[in-house]
């Protein structure tokens, strides 16, 4: 009877083992392959899908079937629903970016990505730790993937709000390092992109405080399609991107001590851009700024970070972030964005003012 009992308990496991496989669809599953793009969605629980299986990984495939892009999603972990088209990804819960740097050598050469999605650094909040250098080992992460993979583009996300006020403080110092990260790699000649997730949510879109909800990720999910597009060759067969940098060439003075901006390409390619605004405070300190602009060759701004930015017309305005208004005297802040640019790209001139 013993014995018995215990076939019926071990019988009954694997059958249990064998539904989770199917479900979870772990590493051991064969890779799915279209011979499409090789995009590796790469990061943490948020890229595995924790609460919602799949993750935004759903929404963003089925917007690039609609698109008629053939894309190809690699990595050696697997898991969604049948609604989502290629279950492949590089998604580790409960993952650093020392930890995904351990590993991103092996993951780029086993899979080949032409175009690489990277959202991490929300354990190294959670986890506390040593989280006032982790720019650094993001930007350390980030050369790795473009030295393996130099001819990939590489979109790199600010991370999603977090509930808790103690570590959503200290997200959004990780985030606001991150720009500047993006803009050294740019300079570099990388092809590297920022992706402003942070703005995309709000915590009314968390499940739990850290995960999204399904319509959290479907938010993820729009915002990495519309940077996808705006980069020709990373999810398509075209000509790939061409990082072009400039020196600022567009500035104000200060104007009765308030402040100045400066405007730089940092990255171009056909039918679009990518620009950095420096604003930098005058002789006395300031608790807000806007910088304005008109744009003379039809361009437009597609996606921004560190601003909030508002057109009309060819008019663009740009307010600070609720984190980077304060200046104190002579120092400066950054904010950055894409753009279409329809012909020529020509550089405007910025007024800066005090709010």
């Amino acid at each position: 009877m013993i014995r018995q009992r215990w076939l019926s308990l071990a019988a009954a496991t694997a059958v249990l083992a064998a539904a989770g496989a199917v479900a979870g669809m772990g590493s051991a599953v064969a890779a799915e392959s279209n011979g499409g793009v090789r995009v590796m969605p790469l990061g943490d629980s948020i890229t595995d899908g924790t609460q919602v299986p799949g993750g935004y990984r759903i929404g963003l495939w089925q917007r690039l079937a609609a698109g008629g892009y053939r894309v190809d999603f690699v990595g050696s972990q697997a898991n969604g629903p049948s609604s989502l088209g290629d279950h492949d990804h590089e998604g580790h819960p409960g993952w650093r970016i020392d930890q995904i740097d351990a590993n991103i050598n092996g993951w780029l050469a086993a899979t080949t990505p032409r175009t690489v999605l990277l959202h991490i650094g929300t354990n190294d909040v959670l986890q506390n730790y040593n989280v006032s250098t982790a720019p650094n080992r993001l930007s350390t992460l980030i050369d790795h993937i473009t030295a393996a993979a130099p001819n990939a583009d590489v979109f790199v996300a600010t991370i999603i709000p977090l509930s808790s006020s103690g570590q959503e403080a200290a997200g959004r110092t990780f985030n606001a390092a991150l720009p500047g990260i993006v803009q050294s790699k740019v300079a570099a000649g990388k092809h590297v992109h920022l992706v402003d997730m942070h703005a995309a949510l709000t915590t009314a879109d968390l499940i739990d405080g850290v995960h999204p909800t399904s319509a959290g990720y479907d938010k993820m999910a729009a915002t990495w399609y519309t940077a996808l597009r705006a980069v020709p060759g990373s999810i398509s067969t075209g000509a790939t991107s061409s990082p072009t940098t400039s020196t600022p060439t567009a500035s104000t003075s200060p104007a009765g001590g308030a402040c100045s901006a400066a405007y730089a390409v940092t990255g171009q390619w056909p039918g679009g851009f990518q620009a950095a605004v420096t604003v930098t405070a005058g002789s006395a300190p300031i608790s807000g700024w806007s910088v304005t602009w008109q744009f003379a060759n039809g361009q437009t701004v597609t996606q921004a970070w560190s601003a909030t930015v508002t057109t009309s017309g060819g008019t663009v305005t740009a307010r600070n972030a609720d984190y980077n208004g304060s200046l104190a005297a002579g120092a400066s802040t950054q904010f950055g964005f894409l753009g279409n640019a329809p012909g020529t790209n020509s550089v405007p001139a910025l007024t800066c003012a005090r709010t």
